[in-house]
Order: C-alpha cells, then sequence, then structure tokens
C-alpha cells in the first residue's frame, strides 16, 4: 500500500507508544476476522463492539501496527510483536488516514448520493466511464463513515476513476463523507423520504444531500435528476455547477423514445447540442433510464463519446439483490430485497406490472426509518399497487396498512415462517412473484425458500 508510517501519524496525529518493529504494511483492515500480514488494523469501537479488545488477537494473525482509541491489553501479553499507535477516537483516525490517500493518490472522484438508486447509478457511471479510463466503484453497501474509508483504502495509482456511493441515515454524515472523499464531481440520484425519521422532513434530507458539494473547489459539476420533485427547486450556484437530466428537452441529457421489455430498457439520450444516441440497458424498469442519464452525464463531463460509453456498457456488473430475476419451473421470482423505500418499493411493482406472467404476486415487507410517515407510507405502497399485482403477501409492523391501501386480494401474516409455510397454496404456474422490503428484515430468505418449492 502506497503510505508509510510517517504518514499514518501525521494523518491521524497519532502517538506511538508500542514500538516493536518499524511499521510497514500492505493493507489496512477493521475487522480481525480478515486480517492478514503486515495489515493495519484500526479498533473500531461501535456500539456493539470494541475493536480494541482484539489488540492481541490482530497481533497474533499478522497485524504489524494497531491503531487503538483506548489501551485495555497488557503490553506484555504483546510478546514483543507489533507497533500501537494511540488517537483520540479511532472512528476519526479511520476517516482522516482514508482522506490523506485519496488526497496522495490524486485519482479523480464521482460521488453518488440519493434516496433510492445509488447503487443501481454507481454501477451504470462506472459502466459508462470504463469505455475511457480505469475505474473502481464502490462494493455492495460500503457507502457509510466506514464503509466508505474502507473502499478508499483499494484504490491504488491504476485507477483514473473512483465512484463512490455516499449514504445517511442522519445530520452532516454526507458532510464528513465529502470531507473525505473529496468529490471532483457528485450527483443526487432523487429526494424521497428515506430516513425522514432522523432527518424529518424532505426539505432536511435535500439539505443533507446537497452537503456532497460542501468541498467543491472549482465550480464542479453537480448532476441532478429533474423529474424528482425537490430536485427541480435547485438553481444554479456559486457553490457547484448544476447540470440536470430528464425526460424535459431543457436538461443537459434528455431522454425519448423510451422502450421496456422483460429483459431490458432501451431508450435514446439527447444533448443540449443536439447528439443523439440509441442505448440498451440490460436492466427493467423506466426508472433506470433516469439512473443511466446521470451516468452519462458524468460520462460527457469527462470526455467519454457516446461510443466509448457503449463499450463501456459491456462491463456493466450490477450489484446482487437488486432486481435480479430468477427463473424456477414455470415461476419467475424477482428478487429486490436489497432494500426499500417508497419510491423503489413503486419503481418494482411498476416493474412487476410490465413483466408478462399470468399473475403478480408482491411479498412485502416493512420500509424502515419512516419516523411518523410509515404508516401513510405503506398504505400509499398498497394503493400503488393496485392494478400492479393480483396478490399481496405482506408481514411485519405495517402489514395492515399494506391491507388498508391495497384491499381484499391482501394476505397477511403473523411472521416470517408463517408466510413461508403457506406461500406454495398461494403460488401458480406462470406466476410472477416480487420479494422486496428493507435489508434488516432479510427477506432472501423467502426468494431461497421459494425457490425450493
Amino acid at each position: 500500500m502506497n503510505l508509510n508510517l510517517e504518514e499514518v501519524i501525521e494523518a491521524i496525529n497519532g502517538e506511538i507508544i508500542v514500538k516493536n518493529n518499524e511499521g510497514s504494511f500492505n493493507k489496512i483492515s477493521t475487522d480481525t476476522r480478515k486480517i492478514e500480514e503486515e495489515s493495519l488494523f484500526i479498533a473500531l469501537n461501535g456500539e456493539n463492539f470494541n475493536g480494541n479488545d482484539y489488540v492481541i488477537e490482530a497481533i497474533k494473525k499478522g497485524a504489524s501496527i494497531v491503531i487503538v482509541d483506548e489501551l485495555k491489553f497488557d503490553i506484555k501479553d504483546l510478546n514483543n510483536k507489533g507497533l500501537v499507535i494511540k488517537v483520540e477516537d479511532t472512528k476519526i483516525a479511520l476517516g482522516a488516514l482514508a482522506k490523506y490517500y485519496r488526497e496522495k493518490l490524486g485519482i479523480k472522484v464521482v460521488g453518488i448520493t440519493g434516496s433510492t438508486g445509488k447503487t443501481s447509478t454507481k454501477d451504470l457511471v462506472a459502466a459508462f466511464l470504463s469505455g475511457k479510463y480505469s475505474v473502481f466503484k464502490t462494493k455492495g453497501n460500503f457507502n457509510n463513515e466506514i464503509g466508505l474509508p474502507l473502499m478508499i483504502f483499494e484504490l491504488d495509482p491504476s485507477y483514473d476513476i473512483a465512484v463512490l456511493e455516499m449514504g445517511t441515515s442522519n445530520f452532516n454524515e454526507i458532510h464528513r463523507l465529502a470531507n473525505i472523499a473529496r468529490p471532483d464531481i457528485a450527483a443526487i440520484t432523487n429526494v424521497g423520504v428515506t430516513h425522514i425519521e432522523y432527518l424529518k422532513s424532505r426539505e432536511n434530507i435535500l439539505k443533507e444531500k446537497l452537503s456532497i458539494t460542501d468541498f467543491f473547489e472549482n465550480n464542479n459539476p453537480l448532476i441532478v435528476n429533474n423529474e424528482n420533485d425537490m430536485l427541480q427547486t435547485l438553481n444554479q450556484s456559486s457553490k457547484f455547477k448544476l447540470e440536470k437530466i430528464g425526460y424535459n428537452e431543457n436538461c443537459e441529457v434528455y431522454s425519448k423514445n423510451i422502450e421496456l421489455t422483460e429483459k431490458s430498457t432501451s431508450f435514446d439520450a439527447v444533448t443540449q447540442n443536439g447528439q443523439s444516441h440509441r442505448f440498451k440497458l440490460d436492466m427493467v424498469g423506466e426508472h433506470n433510464v433516469l439512473n443511466a442519464l446521470i451516468g452519462i452525464q458524468i460520462a460527457i463531463d469527462f470526455g467519454v463519446t457516446f461510443e466509448e460509453m457503449e463499450i463501456g456498457l459491456k462491463n456493466f456488473e450490477a450489484t446482487s439483490m437488486r432486481l435480479e430475476f430468477i427463473k424456477k419451473d414455470n415461476i419467475t421470482i424477482i428478487n429486490d430485497c436489497y432494500n426499500a423505500s417508497p419510491d423503489s418499493m413503486n419503481a418494482a411493482l411498476e416493474v412487476l406490472k410490465t413483466y408478462p406472467g399470468k399473475r403478480k404476486i408482491a411479498v412485502l415487507g416493512d420500509m424502515g426509518e419512516l419516523g411518523e410517515h410509515a404508516k401513510f407510507s405503506h398504505k400509499m405502497v398498497g394503493e400503488h399497487a393496485i392494478g400492479k399485482a393480483d396478490m399481496i403477501l405482506t408481514i411485519g409492523e405495517f402489514k395492515d396498512d399494506y391491507k388498508e391501501g391495497f384491499g381484499k386480494d391482501t394476505k397477511v401474516f403473523a411472521s416470517k415462517q408463517e408466510l413461508m409455510n403457506n406461500v406454495k397454496e398461494f403460488i401458480k404456474d406462470g406466476d410472477v412473484i416480487l420479494v422486496k422490503a428493507s435489508r434488516s428484515a432479510k427477506f432472501e430468505e423467502i426468494v431461497k425458500y421459494i425457490e425450493k418449492l
């Protein structure tokens, strides 16, 4: 890894309290289960664990350096191994070290945030850019104050651009992530009600998302989805260069002639200067057109041609459990268990509606972190499902709100196990079954159960 001990000390303002080696290391880890020889272990202190308890274990497994914010070990137990650095707060040190490393590498960074669609957009942005550049992208959902630094530590000089996803659940989190990643270009996919339990209003959510631009320095581009009512209110700013995408011809890039099939989404992307190109995505759902347009505008900002974007699309890799289609005997399962919000629920239901099949069944669970909006939001999703699903199977705290919205063809169960025990009697040949809930509900267990029927 392209960092040395002196740089680590400078970045985190740490103090060496034990020095049994010269402090060389190859990787950075926060998990003793994944430590390799010559690793630097950062002992994070969380709500459910304290990494400071695992210093001895980390060194026994090969960590050459350990960063701590508590001394919870006896020095003699180190057996003359390891170098220990003390800091005030290891979580802050993790971010500070990632920031230092990002600045040292000097590669370009694209930051992606939004209430929904962040990961699909990240995947598309990375694909479009890969037609011209060597691109790194966030893996899975490593988009918070722990995950983002870990992603930055996976970068090396072979990459030209890093596409980094930035999530939030409370105030100032995006600000702190932007401080670490220092994006050169940013995008906001939409502003919905995800995490409104903590952020209290959509206006606050918009403000939180906009903090991704807090460290812009040179009128950097901010790309936004102009079909979102909150993002429509944005105007040009001295802080950023606003670039809008959508269906309106006034946008920097807009789409027309959208064609949806059970396997793909095609559309024409048109620029302000009249250039046009038809793209075909191996993704379903019209919402992906807007995600793709964000990627196209970012690629344009980096000087990528339509032809190079087309080449890059061949490298497209979608993150799992997002509208994953599983064919099983004579039924189709749409696995969309990665997460859920009102916007993503409605988008998935639109896909269910257009996907060919005899009947459409939606297996829906709770959407988290909606606070006082929760009951209303679940009811509204139930209402939105009318005409898109023939039947809803549901569990969770808000199962009755789904039923209030959707009506008599809602089947309510007391638990996930009860739903699985009874699901077979509701499934017939030719059915298309959407399975979706917030990540904490682990609805992928239902998907696996149906696959085995």
